[in-house]
């Protein structure tokens, strides 16, 4: 006799664990909610150490796209001789200019992509690609980007496919741990999400192939924390 197979039906859709109306995910997700609002992180800054781990080997200029309140900026002024981030906000402009008014090679500005002059060797984005016209922004990319430059992503991605869910699940579970390490004791209110906010609508395995198209090469990867990260190393050469 063949041993029975299960399979995934073909029309069955893949359950939005955040966007569920089912009583017992509407539970968990509340306990979920309690136990991170007691031990607040933060999920960008929590990729900053993989940005710093993998900066190119020349260091002259990096740019950070959407600088935000310029905690990335200021990681890589010791590391590159000059840094550059920019933000449309201008509350978010303000305070990473006074976070980093100390640091002469630092500068903050509201230039977009298609103002800038390249070439720049490290450019970054965290949380900001879903924000911009994507076939726009990594063909700018490409022109700003120089030889052996490296651009670093850390994105997000609605959850569409089986894959997308086995990973929103694995990080609604383990962002209250991380939590917890991050932030032992308790906070005693919750703050108020300050960076402005916007759904992502561009699928990862949309992203794959659109990433693949524009800058051959690029490597992306589906990480905890409701995040994506992606690499693309320019091998151009002069």
């Amino acid at each position: 006799m063949e041993p029975k197979r299960f399979r995934i039906s073909d029309s069955l859709v893949p359950m939005d664990i955040r966007a569920s109306t089912n009583p017992m995910t509407v539970r968990a997700r509340s306990c979920l909610d309690r136990l991170n609002a007691r031990h607040p992180w933060s999920h960008n800054d929590h990729f900053h150490g993989w940005i710093l781990r993998n900066l190119p080997e020349q260091r002259r200029r990096a740019l950070d796209v959407g600088c935000g309140r310029g905690a990335l900026i200021a990681a890589l002024a010791d590391r590159f001789a000059h840094v550059e981030g920019t933000d449309h906000d201008q509350t978010m402009r303000d305070v990473a200019t006074q976070r980093t008014a100390e640091l002469a090679n630092v500068t903050v500005t509201a230039h977009q992509l298609d103002e800038l002059a390249g070439p720049y060797d490290l450019i970054t984005m965290v949380a900001v690609l879903h924000h911009l016209d994507l076939d726009r922004t990594l063909a700018q990319i490409r022109r700003l980007l120089a030889p052996g430059g490296r651009f670093l992503v850390v994105g997000l991605a609605p959850p569409v496919s089986t894959a997308d869910q086995v990973w929103d699940l694995t990080s609604a579970v383990a962002n209250p741990l991380i939590g917890i390490v991050k932030h032992p004791r308790p906070a005693a209110t919750r703050l108020a999400p300050q960076f402005p906010v916007m759904d992502p609508t561009i699928p990862f395995d949309e992203l794959c192939a659109r990433f693949a198209a524009e800058l051959p090469g690029s490597r992306l990867r589906r990480r905890l924390c409701f995040r994506y990260t992606a690499v693309w190393t320019n091998a151009q050469v002069i």
